[in-house]
């Protein structure tokens, strides 16, 4: 079972990378001048994507894999606090089928149940939800499917195809190699046997006129990733040939070379029509992702414009089980400075993650709907009170801001709970 494959903690703003940074004002004036210009407005440039699992299951869902999947550790068991893999607990109101689990009942009382991903109902949720909230496209992660969820996996892609239909979203294939050590080869024969047909659909991304395909991990330190530069370029011209526009999800630190990545993967990275550098658990607050901006973020930025790569930053709520969110100023920050740097787009991680507790989709809002004794957090875990939406509205916002519907601001302009106030951090 694939698990949450990104807990790669690196030191913040480590110092050999900081001896290494050019100034501000030197990153800045090559922003000024790119070599290249940028892609012009398409599904993914100037737009949100978000990060979409898909990859609950409950039994009598008839997902082939059966079992919890990734609601327990063991798939097997029901869930319960003592076979779990989330830190957040979902706010079920709005599905129309839920499953018994082992955990304590709600804090009012009501049984605790989860949803499935592969009942469609759920998946036309989500994306109705992306509609209502301007997420514009939806990322479908995808781990190794040569194995026992490949054809789990494969009706996901096909369920969210149609809700993509349905709701006017548009969706892509986002590779993830992690513990893919045959990729090289089952990559392609998985992309032309089957996920490249699904390019034929209305709703499937495209930038530039080319399908959009994202490959995440290549570059990555961790043993989980032991992949050399050969293999990994070889892959990325190999989709490129084949007309796609390809996307890299790599390491924070990618452009030195050092913390989260192998060293000597630049030309790797550079290949990529797209670079989105991975941020969660990188920064737990507002002053870490400043940090972050002036000392990575620009000189990435610069990096990509003098290659004519587009930026596509991740952007994230931060984790609510870490107590990072500061009742959405985390998310906000992030939001604003990945926009003023001018990136090509965001990246929200994610929708539906609540097992690394960085979900936008809706959460439970209070104890109340929350199982008792679980110690699980809820969205007023600092004392204030959020409704089920705030992250969904918070997106809102900033894809407005984004496309410059909403003038460019520091200050937060999305309240924790319909028609109330905006508060700030204390």
């Amino acid at each position: 079972m694939a698990v949450s494959r990104r807990r790669f903690v690196t030191s913040v703003l480590a110092g050999s990378a900081l001896a290494t940074a050019s100034t501000t004002t030197e990153l800045l004036t090559t922003l000024a001048s790119p070599a290249h210009a940028a892609s012009p407005p398409g599904d993914v440039v100037g737009k949100v994507t978000v990060g979409y699992q898909g990859w609950f299951s409950a039994p009598g869902d008839g997902a082939p894999i059966g079992g919890w999947w990734h609601w327990g550790r063991d798939r097997f068991q029901p869930p319960s606090p003592a076979n779990t893999t989330i830190v957040s607990w979902p706010d079920v109101r709005e599905y129309t089928r839920t499953y018994p689990t082992a955990y304590p009942n709600l804090g009012n009382g009501q049984p605790a149940t989860l949803f499935s991903s592969y009942d469609q109902q759920t998946v036309d949720t989500h994306f109705r939800w992306m509609q209502e909230n301007g997420c514009d496209t939806a990322a479908l992660q995808r781990f190794n499917p040569m194995g026992d969820e490949g054809p789990t996996r494969d009706a996901m892609t096909q369920k969210v195809r149609s809700a993509a239909e349905r709701y006017n979203r548009k969706f892509y294939i986002m590779y993830d190699v992690t513990d893919w050590l045959t990729f090289q080869s089952e990559i392609k024969t998985d992309w032309t046997t089957k996920m490249a047909a699904h390019t034929a659909s209305s709703a499937y991304a495209r930038q530039n006129g080319k399908p959009v395909v994202c490959i995440w991990g290549f570059g990555f330190s961790e043993p989980s990733r032991p992949f050399t530069p050969g293999p990994c370029l070889e892959v990325i011209n190999w989709f490129k040939a084949q007309g796609c526009y390809v996307i890299g999800g790599v390491p924070t630190w990618w452009r030195q070379g050092i913390e989260d990545s192998r060293p000597g993967f630049l030309d790797v990275y550079h290949a990529f029509h797209a670079i989105s550098p991975w941020m969660v658990y990188r920064a737990r607050t507002v002053e870490e992702l400043d940090s972050y901006y002036n000392n990575v973020n620009i000189g990435d930025m610069a990096d990509c414009a003098a290659r004519g790569i587009d930026y596509l930053p991740c952007v994230m709520p931060g984790d609510l089980a870490g107590g990072h969110r500061k009742h959405g100023d985390f998310y906000w920050r992030h939001i604003y400075n990945m926009v003023r740097l001018g990136s090509q787009g965001l990246y929200v991680s994610m929708f539906d993650e609540y097992n690394e507790g960085n979900q936008i989709a809706k959460t439970s809002e209070t104890q109340a709907t929350t199982p008792a004794g679980a110690n699980i957090r809820a969205l007023d875990e600092d004392g204030v009170a959020c409704s089920a939406d705030y992250y969904l509205r918070i997106t809102a916002d900033g894809g407005r801001m984004l496309k410059g519907q909403l003038a460019l601001t520091s200050v937060r302009p999305t309240p924790p709970m319909v028609g109330g106030g905006v508060p700030t951090i204390g």
